[in-house]
């Protein structure tokens, strides 16, 4: 494809207006930003308006925007497990992390792990909670890369060498800048505005893509049936329909324990913006289900069969067809439009996913283990430091290894960070779990899940489990998660019991 100037003129122009209001936001509510909680937290300050920004450009990424509708388009009615994981969030959001939000607030914790090291004293549990978050991120990170790269490609730009992945190196020297001197506060701001065009983006893709196809019922009329309906149970398996709803309910389980969407929560000026927010960002469900519908879109537009765009999907398969769509259907200048949405989607999550990384490498590993009398300076310039080499490790990852092995590690994240859930919210909510069971049940629960998805080759995370005789295709996450459960049950009583043997005998 050749170089789209108008498209690629109007896309710098709004990269360059948030790379502005990047470094603009160091004095946005200004504080001094040598200390953790305001350079990683933007202070705790956030209301509940910037919150949902922050919270929706942090949770909707430029993957998501790519990854939605290329899955509806790849599978069909599978890809529309998204609505409702994203639905089933909120009414757990409202019930569990305002609690978090004034216990966190009250203790200064900045990360999740800070919450789990006081409230069961025990650094290795501490650790774990650390080591998955970082783990389970750092992919992460590189997959919104994925979505960056697949329009800078759509616009023109050449594919591989420097000279293709010089435009995405760009954007994240200026992502690594503007978070370094501003902290939270810049995708905080540059939240508003990636927001604002994702939405004008998704409505007006609404609106003239399928007047462009004759309608919707036009566009439905076209998919195959297979595509349009799950897979339907057959003897002796559930099918596709519990794999179906185990991903929707591990998903939302999962999403808010990731260390970017609890650096999002713990900004929150207050335990009831949390709840607005869990009230408002359903606003954003609606988004992506219209997204998911973009996927139909292109089948029925038969983008995959152009010509025109067969490079792209050569380079980026499925991943491709979003883009693909917007060019088969708008002048070069909403194009342009519609790319710096998907960029800019990917900027604002990548920073705050680097932000929380910042935060745990050095709260739970360089203040825990290496230097417990570090100054709050020394804290935050470490913190600054590591998102640097989160950054620079992400761009290197992408570039370096295979796009299959990122979405691996991101499929194995989500089972991973799932195994967060008993020691956060257990113990909101109950004394009755020792430190040691619910150490031994993330260890299990993590290996459980991760053989699942090794026996799937990692291209998978639903596994077939055999009950009785049925074969029940779930969520490997949702599966090691309730093993993680019942180990932590089982075994807390008998640490009790050992610990309080161990006292009597001491006496």
């Amino acid at each position: 494809m050749n170089l789209d100037l108008v498209a690629t003129s109007v896309f710098v122009a709004l990269f360059l207006l948030v790379t502005w209001l990047g470094f603009v936001a160091a004095r946005w509510r200004k504080a001094d930003l040598n200390v953790l909680h305001e350079w990683g937290l933007g202070g705790r300050r956030f209301g509940t308006m910037v919150t949902w920004f922050l919270l929706g450009g942090d949770l909707y990424t430029a993957y998501t925007f790519i990854a939605v509708p290329a899955l509806v388009f790849g599978v069909g009615a599978m890809g529309f497990f998204a609505v409702p994981y994203t639905i089933l969030i909120y009414p757990f959001l409202f019930l569990v992390f305002p609690r978090l939000w004034v216990v966190a607030h009250k203790r200064g914790h900045v990360t999740a792990a800070d919450y789990v090291r006081d409230r069961f004293g025990s650094r290795l549990l501490a650790l774990a909670v650390a080591m998955t978050g970082l783990l389970a991120t750092m992919p992460y990170i590189a997959l919104q890369l994925v979505g960056m790269e697949v329009v800078i490609g759509a616009l023109g730009f050449p594919a591989g060498g420097f000279t293709g992945h010089l435009p995405l190196i760009i954007a994240f020297i200026v992502l690594a800048a503007f978070t370094y001197t501003s902290g939270l506060r810049a995708p905080a701001l540059i939240a508003v505005v990636k927001d604002t065009l994702i939405f004008i983006t998704v409505f007006a893709a609404i609106v003239v893509i399928p007047a462009k196809l004759g309608g919707y019922g036009a566009i439905f009329s076209s998919i195959p049936q297979e595509k349009l309906l799950l897979e339907s149970p057959s003897a002796g398996t559930l099918g596709s329909y519990s794999a179906y709803f185990t991903l929707a309910l591990g998903s939302a389980l999962a999403l808010f324990l990731y260390p970017h969407a609890m650096t999002g929560i713990l900004s929150a000026s207050g335990a009831n913006v949390i709840r607005r927010n869990a009230a408002l960002l359903p606003a954003y469900s609606f988004i992506l289900g219209l997204l998911a519908l973009l996927g139909y879109m292109a089948i029925a537009a038969g983008v995959d069969k152009n010509p025109a765009y067969a490079a792209g999907f050569t380079q980026y398969g499925a991943n491709f067809a979003v883009p693909a769509l917007f060019l088969d259907s708008f002048s070069s200048w909403f194009v342009g439009v519609a790319f710096a949405a998907i960029a800019i989607g990917a900027l604002v999550p990548a920073a705050i996913m680097s932000i929380a990384c910042a935060n745990l490498f050095t709260r739970n590993l360089y203040k825990e283990f290496w230097r417990p009398d570090c100054t709050d300076a020394e804290e935050a310039r470490m913190a600054k430091i590591v998102s640097l080499v989160v950054k620079i490790g992400a761009v290197v990852f992408i570039l370096a290894i295979p796009q299959a092995y990122a979405i691996q590690l991101q499929l194995l994240g989500g089972i991973w960070i799932i195994q967060l859930l008993p020691p956060i919210l257990l113990g909101l909510f109950t004394r009755g779990f020792n430190a040691r069971a619910l150490l031994l049940g993330w260890a299990i629960g993590t290996a459980t899940g991760t053989y699942m998805a090794a026996t799937r080759g990692f291209v998978s995370s639903v596994y077939p489990l055999e009950i009785l005789g049925l074969t029940v295709p779930g969520y490997a996450a949702l599966y090691s998660l309730l093993l993680n459960f019942l180990v932590a049950m089982a075994l807390s009583p008998v640490f009790d019991r050992l610990s309080r043997a161990g006292t009597s005998a001491v006496r």
